[in-house]
């Protein structure tokens, strides 16, 4: 009898209009085993044992389907043993009810292997994780980024931010000696803040590359989390892989969003995510973050929790400012190095520049080379970029540390209390903004 027989036919359409119907479903698969189609009788079978898991008719002709030798009358078939079938994992949502303990059942973990090329199981579902999101987390998520190769010499200018750097970890680092004698730890944290656009991350890394250490850099969207607890078990999990792969350099970035004042959070999760950050940077003991130093960085540090800033902490804080000269000719004389120049006097653009930062002078030189582009687009003929194209753009730059000053002006006139600011301060009259 064939599969297309007008039998089996009529039995599947019995059978798919009643599929709980088990007696009918058996009947199909035992016409489907007469007819030499045992893989459709399996899947028959199956089904009907998740009907009726204790059916003995349906075991039998399971076994019968899958060439098992068929148990004697009221016998039950051994199970097989560990070493016999590999382990299977089938969701608790798609197994069949347990055999009461103490009575030979039928060996589900076998069946499930012989059929799984069958018939797929049923409602397999991903594992959801602890957060109920349904991904599983990413075990390089805090990845460590190697040793750079990123020095201070490569940072142009900036005197005296190096030689704070210098004084707060390089110093310290490079001398073991000298560190032991005046009892300075290799625990610490600074704070570096100032204008968008100046450098802050870039300085970051050249530390890291100063001291021969790892780099993780962190952001906000690293952290948090809209699952409670999640976003301190981030916070977590970042200091506690630092510490297995000190020496390491820790970077906090918008540290205004990571470590916001409390007393102006609404959110009860913020809150925690802060005190996690504030139990993080303490440790869990004296010596917990030896070889882990924090950097931070913020356009906003009047916007910091100041719980973070006291000393142990984030101690140290350093402003970074818009490029001097030096660092001004430095990022220029990088930036055109791959474009067609000619005839360039960079002591002029230098002195026209003044005020911009490095991510300012970045879209000048952009801008220059878009214009020598389009005047050779409608031209016909290629030209370099000259001063005229890199004097045009620069005319054209508006500064955008200018409306972050207006804003700093106000707190260093009003919300200096402890002299926090007087770097500010001392800058801003120098520039008489003040």
């Amino acid at each position: 009898m064939s599969e297309d027989s007008p039998l089996i036919r009529s039995l599947r359409t019995a059978v798919e209009a009643a599929p709980a119907d088990v007696p009918l479903r058996l009947h199909l698969a035992e016409m489907l085993l007469g007819a030499g189609q045992p893989d459709a009788a399996v899947a028959e079978v199956a089904v009907a044992l998740q009907h009726a898991p204790g059916d003995a008719q349906a075991r039998t002709l399971m076994a019968r389907a899958m060439g098992a030798p068929v148990p004697a009358p009221g016998t039950q078939p051994a199970p097989a043993s560990p070493q016999d079938q590999p382990p299977v994992t089938v969701p608790a949502s798609a197994s069949a009810p347990e055999e009461p303990k103490g009575r030979a059942g039928f060996d589900w973990r076998a069946a499930a292997d012989q059929v799984g090329d069958v018939i797929p199981p049923r409602f397999v579902e991903a594992p959801l994780t602890a957060d109920g999101s349904g991904e599983p987390g990413d075990a390089s998520a805090w990845d460590v980024d190697t040793p750079g190769t990123i020095r201070l010499a490569d940072v142009g200018g900036m005197r005296e931010v190096k030689e704070r750097l210098e004084a707060a970890f390089l110093a310290p680092m490079r001398n073991p000696e000298l560190r032991k004698l005046y009892g300075k730890s290799l625990r610490g944290g600074l704070l570096l803040y100032g204008p968008p656009g100046c450098g802050k991350t870039f300085i970051a890394r050249a530390i890291a590359g100063e001291l021969g250490a790892g780099f993780l850099s962190v952001s906000v969207n690293d952290v948090l989390d809209m699952w409670i607890g999640n976003s301190e078990r981030n916070m977590h999990e970042i200091f506690r892989t630092a510490r297995r792969q000190a020496p390491c350099v820790v970077f906090l970035d918008e540290l205004d969003a990571l470590g916001a004042k409390r007393s102006r959070t609404q959110h009860s999760g913020m809150r925690n995510t802060v005190n996690q950050l504030l139990t993080e940077l303490d440790g869990i003991d004296s010596a917990a973050n030896e070889g882990v130093f924090v950097l931070a960085a913020t356009n906003a540090p009047w916007d910091v929790d100041i719980a973070l800033r006291r000393p142990g902490r984030l101690d140290r804080t350093l402003l970074v400012l818009p490029p001097d000269a030096p660092a001004r000719e430095s990022i220029l004389r990088y930036h055109l190095a791959e474009r067609p120049v000619e005839n360039i006097d960079l002591g002029k653009l230098v002195k026209v520049t003044d005020g911009l930062s490095g991510a300012d002078l970045a879209h000048l030189c952009e801008a220059a080379a878009e214009s020598a582009l389009l005047d050779s687009a409608r031209t016909g003929t290629v030209r370099m970029i000259g001063m005229k194209d890199l004097l045009g753009a620069a005319k054209q730059t508006v500064p955008s540390a200018e409306p972050w000053f207006a804003s700093a002006r106000n707190v260093a006139m009003y919300a200096n209390e402890g002299g926090t600011y007087d770097d500010l301060v001392t800058y801003l009259k120098k520039k008489r903004k003040l």
